[in-house]
């Protein structure tokens, strides 16, 4: 049996400050090329005694950090709303990262890129009128 538990009232949950992925010792330039490059997010040093890759984009920020033998696993990702979609899968393309489109998420535009690490990023914007029609607004 699954316990209850009660969340206290004073508990609020705003958002996800920030998403750390792995990647492989020595992929430095390759973590620039995706996520500064394609992406277009910008790079900022780790505060003193941090360590890693900073990234990050409006309300957005991406952490890399190497690992040994580091994998990647395909179903563990970050979905990051976007506006502007057709202009950064166009840009990913450019930059040898092609996107998977995905139909399956009614109200949503969206689509998969790996990065150079294969760590899966998810990308969507909202489609305000087929959202409607699922949740029937429209």
């Amino acid at each position: 049996m699954t316990p209850t538990i009660t969340r206290p009232a004073s508990t609020e949950f705003l958002a996800i400050d920030h998403v750390q992925l792995g990647m492989p010792p020595g992929g430095d330039d390759a973590a620039r090329a995706f996520y500064a490059g394609a992406l277009g997010l910008a790079e900022r040093a780790p505060p003193p005694g941090l360590s890693g890759w900073w990234f990050h984009a409006g309300g957005v920020e991406l952490h890399l950090n190497t690992e040994e033998g580091y994998r990647a696993t395909r179903r563990v990702h970050p979905a990051l709303h976007v506006r502007g979609l057709d202009a950064l899968v166009a840009r990913c393309a450019e930059a040898g990262f092609p996107v998977r489109w995905d139909t399956r998420y009614p109200g949503r535009r969206r689509c998969f890129v790996s990065d150079p690490f294969e760590n899966q990023l998810e990308l969507f914007e909202v489609d305000e009128e087929a959202r409607r029609e699922h949740v029937g607004l429209a």
